[in-house]
């Protein structure tokens, strides 16, 4: 009895592809994309390649160029958005001697260049409003004219674009004109991104080890399980690209150990917000959060109390001073001058808060250093609650566990 659940082989003609252009993984979102590719490939139809940077996007126009009767012609590709924006035009489609200061001989374009051929525009939506009409034209009717000339020219050219950008928001916005975003998008081809690759992951960075160990003649890393779930766990958002970034880095300076999750996430970025220990990727760790925003208040307090003493500091300092007058008067402007001490209290007839001074010998004992602070507040906690420390730790927002552990390091049992 067959199993119904296992993943259809792929064709020859994947396999092909595959091997010819290096592109490691089994996932089906991938085999799908690298199929469409080569059944759109002997059909003459503009082909829009979309994914995220770094997924591959630009092996997929190659795939359609050799699987296609223009495969004998020129294949270009074409960085729209590496080319400044006064430039693009003459690139794409060429310019007269004299057409503007520079242009000392005429020159051929992309377009003319790869007659019979094909031209991949690489982040398509990088294109200025005026040269998206002029590709407009040739999609429409091959026909394009070069910079400063007024004679038409043709040509037979097949387009592959791809983007990393949506394009039907840049349309709405007035980034992209709607009739390209059509011409182009005759047929779509997505390219998944690594995190939905599942065990793809595995054979990418198994590979991108070897190759380095080989090229650079150095021992081969290995990876431990927990290693390769963190790394299926993580985000990747640079893709593939990311991917090879980081094995490369772990290849050169951990070159023959074994990696481990440890290992791997100090290679990864250090706003891992997109990293996720396998142990709790399920798991949102809010005691984390209070514990931060716990640490925060008594930090802030802490600021609060040291410009209270540089306030002090202030006033005893010209109280000094004020002392060599012999003026009673001026010694009470003085005074006034620097109050001891700015609290806050509450006017209950009026219902609003505001400023009254007093002086130092008034304010409560208020704990000098952040520890003091935090055991004074645990403190004062436990007895709000008579000594419940799951109520304690409720009011605290911190869990029972960091509770605990702050009675026993403060000696509070």
């Amino acid at each position: 009895m067959p199993n119904i659940t296992s993943r259809p082989a792929a064709s020859p003609q994947v396999l092909q592809a595959k091997q010819r252009f290096g592109i490691i993984g089994n996932a089906p979102a991938l085999i799908a994309a690298v199929e469409r590719a080569i059944r759109v490939a002997p059909i003459d139809l503009s082909v829009l390649v979309t994914g995220e940077s770094g997924t591959g996007k630009e092996f997929f126009p190659q795939i359609i160029h050799a699987f296609s009767a223009r495969k004998h012609a020129k294949y270009i590709a074409v960085n729209c958005g590496a080319i400044p924006e006064g430039t693009i035009d003459s690139e794409l489609f060429g310019h007269e001697k004299g057409a503007f200061t520079g242009a000392v001989d005429s020159r051929k374009g992309y377009f003319e260049e790869a007659n019979g051929g094909t031209i991949f525009l690489d982040e398509v939506a990088e294109l200025p409003l005026t040269t998206q009409a002029r590709l407009l034209r040739v999609l429409e009717s091959g026909e394009y004219l070069k910079v400063g000339s007024s004679t038409v020219q043709k040509t037979s050219v097949r387009i592959v674009a791809a983007t990393n950008v949506d394009l039907l928001a840049a349309v709405a916005e007035g980034r992209f004109r709607e009739d390209l975003y059509y011409r182009l998008s005759t047929v779509q081809i997505h390219i998944p991104p690594l995190r939905d690759r599942g065990n793809d992951i595995r054979l990418l960075t198994r590979k991108f080890a070897e190759d380095f160990s080989e090229r650079y003649r150095m021992p081969a890393i290995t990876f431990g399980e927990e290693a390769d779930e963190s790394m299926r766990r993580y985000r990747w958002p640079g893709n593939v690209r990311q991917l090879k970034n980081v094995v490369e880095q772990l290849a050169l300076f951990e070159a023959g150990a074994e990696i481990t999750a440890e290992t791997l996430k100090s290679y990864l970025p250090a706003i891992d917000s997109s990293y996720i220990p396998a142990a709790t990727a399920d798991l949102h760790d809010y005691g984390r959060e209070r514990e931060m925003l716990f640490g925060m208040i008594f930090n802030l307090q802490s600021r609060i109390d040291e410009l209270q003493e540089r306030l002090d500091s202030a006033h005893q300092t010209r109280l000094s001073k004020s002392t060599l007058l012999s003026d009673n008067s001026r010694h009470e402007t003085a005074a006034e001058s620097f109050p001891t001490s700015l609290v806050v209290r509450q006017d209950t007839t009026q219902n609003h808060t505001v400023p009254s001074e007093v002086s130092y010998s008034e304010v409560v004992d208020v704990p000098e250093t952040l520890e003091e602070k935090e055991r004074e507040a645990i403190k004062r906690a436990l007895e709000r609650n008579d000594g419940r420390r799951k109520a304690a730790a409720a009011e605290l927002q911190i869990s029972e566990r960091t509770l605990y552990r702050k009675i026993k390091e403060y000696g509070m049992d």
